[in-house]
């Protein structure tokens, strides 16, 4: 029985990681005749979605691959908080390496906001204030996210949450840096860029 219950778990973080693969960038841009991957940092993400096909659109990417984290999550709840952790994570790695864009795709930050935002939301409530602080004081959407990837994982370990929780989120927080790190390059080289004010 025990067998059967994990081969259906399985299962689950493979839908899982299919939901993350929805390229919504890529979707987006064809909406206007654009290949959002030939354009701006050529990253199928939200923030290149708003750099290149404007706020609108850009907002609507951020939700949608915001909600394929928490669908995700929330979809794994009835199996247990493991099984919830863990099919978001399917879903973030999913967006990152999406088999629809040659296993290629966003940073994951969009994806992880959306489950942590459902699982921890007074966590996730904190490290978006400080990610959107950092971003205006900054103007660079790269050092909002790596200090988002470093807050989450600190503050769930702070607050106790459930230790599922807390080993995704370290996990998630060290993925997501690591995805970052030709940003910091770009940054300590003084090539990044950064948002600018239309």
């Amino acid at each position: 029985m025990m067998g059967q219950e994990w081969v259906g778990s399985l299962l689950l973080m493979v839908a899982a990681f299919v939901l993350g693969s929805i390229p919504f960038a890529y979707l987006a841009g064809r909406l206007r005749g654009i290949d959002i991957r030939q354009h701006g940092s050529g990253n199928v993400g939200a923030t290149n979605a708003f750099r290149v096909l404007g706020a609108p659109l850009g907002a609507l990417v951020l939700l949608c691959d915001a909600s394929k984290g928490a669908l995700a999550a929330w979809w794994g709840l009835a199996q247990g908080e493991l099984i919830a952790v863990l099919m978001g994570l399917a879903a973030i790695l999913g967006h990152t390496f999406s088999p629809f864009m040659r296993f290629k795709g966003g940073k994951g930050v969009a994806s992880a906001a959306g489950v942590f935002l459902l699982l921890a939301p007074d966590v996730m409530g904190v490290t978006v204030v400080l990610f959107l602080a950092s971003v205006l004081l900054t103007r660079y959407v790269s050092v909002g996210s790596m200090l988002a990837s470093v807050t989450l994982p600190a503050l769930m370990v702070w607050w106790d949450k459930p230790f599922p929780y807390q080993i995704v989120a370290v996990v998630t927080g060290a993925f997501v840096f690591y995805r970052h790190i030709p940003n910091l390059q770009r940054l300590l080289a003084g090539q990044e860029n950064p948002i600018r004010r239309k």
